[in-house]
Parts: C-alpha cells; structure tokens; sequence
C-alpha cells in the first residue's frame, strides 16, 4: 500500500471518530458545536494514536485490531462512544457510516481467511 494511500486511510479514521465522539458529545453532554473537555481530551487522544499507529497499513479501523494501544480507561471511554454513535451515524453521516461499515466487514473476512490459512498450515 502507497504511502498516500495509508496516509488517505489515516485521516478518514480520524474523522470518522471525530464525528463520532461530537455526536456523544452533542446528546450526552448537550454542548452544541463545542466539545465538551472530557470529549476532546478524548478526540486529541484518538487522533493521537492514530497518528503514530504502526498498523494502519493492514487494519481497517482500531476496533480491528489486534493490538490495543489506548489505556484502559481511554479504550473504555471510546467503546462507550462506538457503542452510543455507531447505530446514529446512519442517521446523521450515512454515507460515512455505510463506508465504515463496508470497510470493516472486508477486514473482518480477511482476518478470518487469514486465520484459516494459519491453521491449515
């Protein structure tokens, strides 16, 4: 995979979860616009580490991966966020959600081949 590819692949996980967390934000703690400073100390986080992620070339999203570089408390937080924001983003960001949607079930069923050809071998 190009450089810019995984660079392009970088910055729509960082948006997606951008979007993510300000729709939390937005109906949990009723910030408007505005992230909250809970929500963007979270969202400076993710972005973060994705930023410096060693894998994005053969992940789809963090939720994907096999190792899991967030804190716990971070990881905990941001589950809540994925679990809250996920089924709503169809509403608010369809095209967004049905991407990632798409994208995560093709690296769910690679994993899976690989997997399989780890043990037949």
């Amino acid at each position: 995979m190009s450089k810019n590819t995984v660079e392009q692949k970088r910055e729509r996980e960082k948006r997606m979860v951008a979007e993510m967390i300000a729709l939390y934000c937005r109906k949990n703690h009723h910030t408007g616009k505005e992230l909250c400073p809970e929500c963007r100390s979270l969202l400076d986080y993710a972005q973060q580490r994705s930023e410096h992620c060693p894998f994005m070339e053969n992940k789809a999203f963090c939720s994907n991966c096999r190792v899991h570089c967030y804190k716990p408390e971070m990881r905990e937080k941001i589950r809540a966020v994925m679990r809250f924001s996920g089924p709503r983003m169809l509403f608010h960001h369809p095209l967004m959600a049905i991407r990632h949607l798409i994208e995560s079930k093709k690296e769910a069923a690679r994993q899976n081949a690989s997997e399989k050809k780890g043990n037949d071998v």
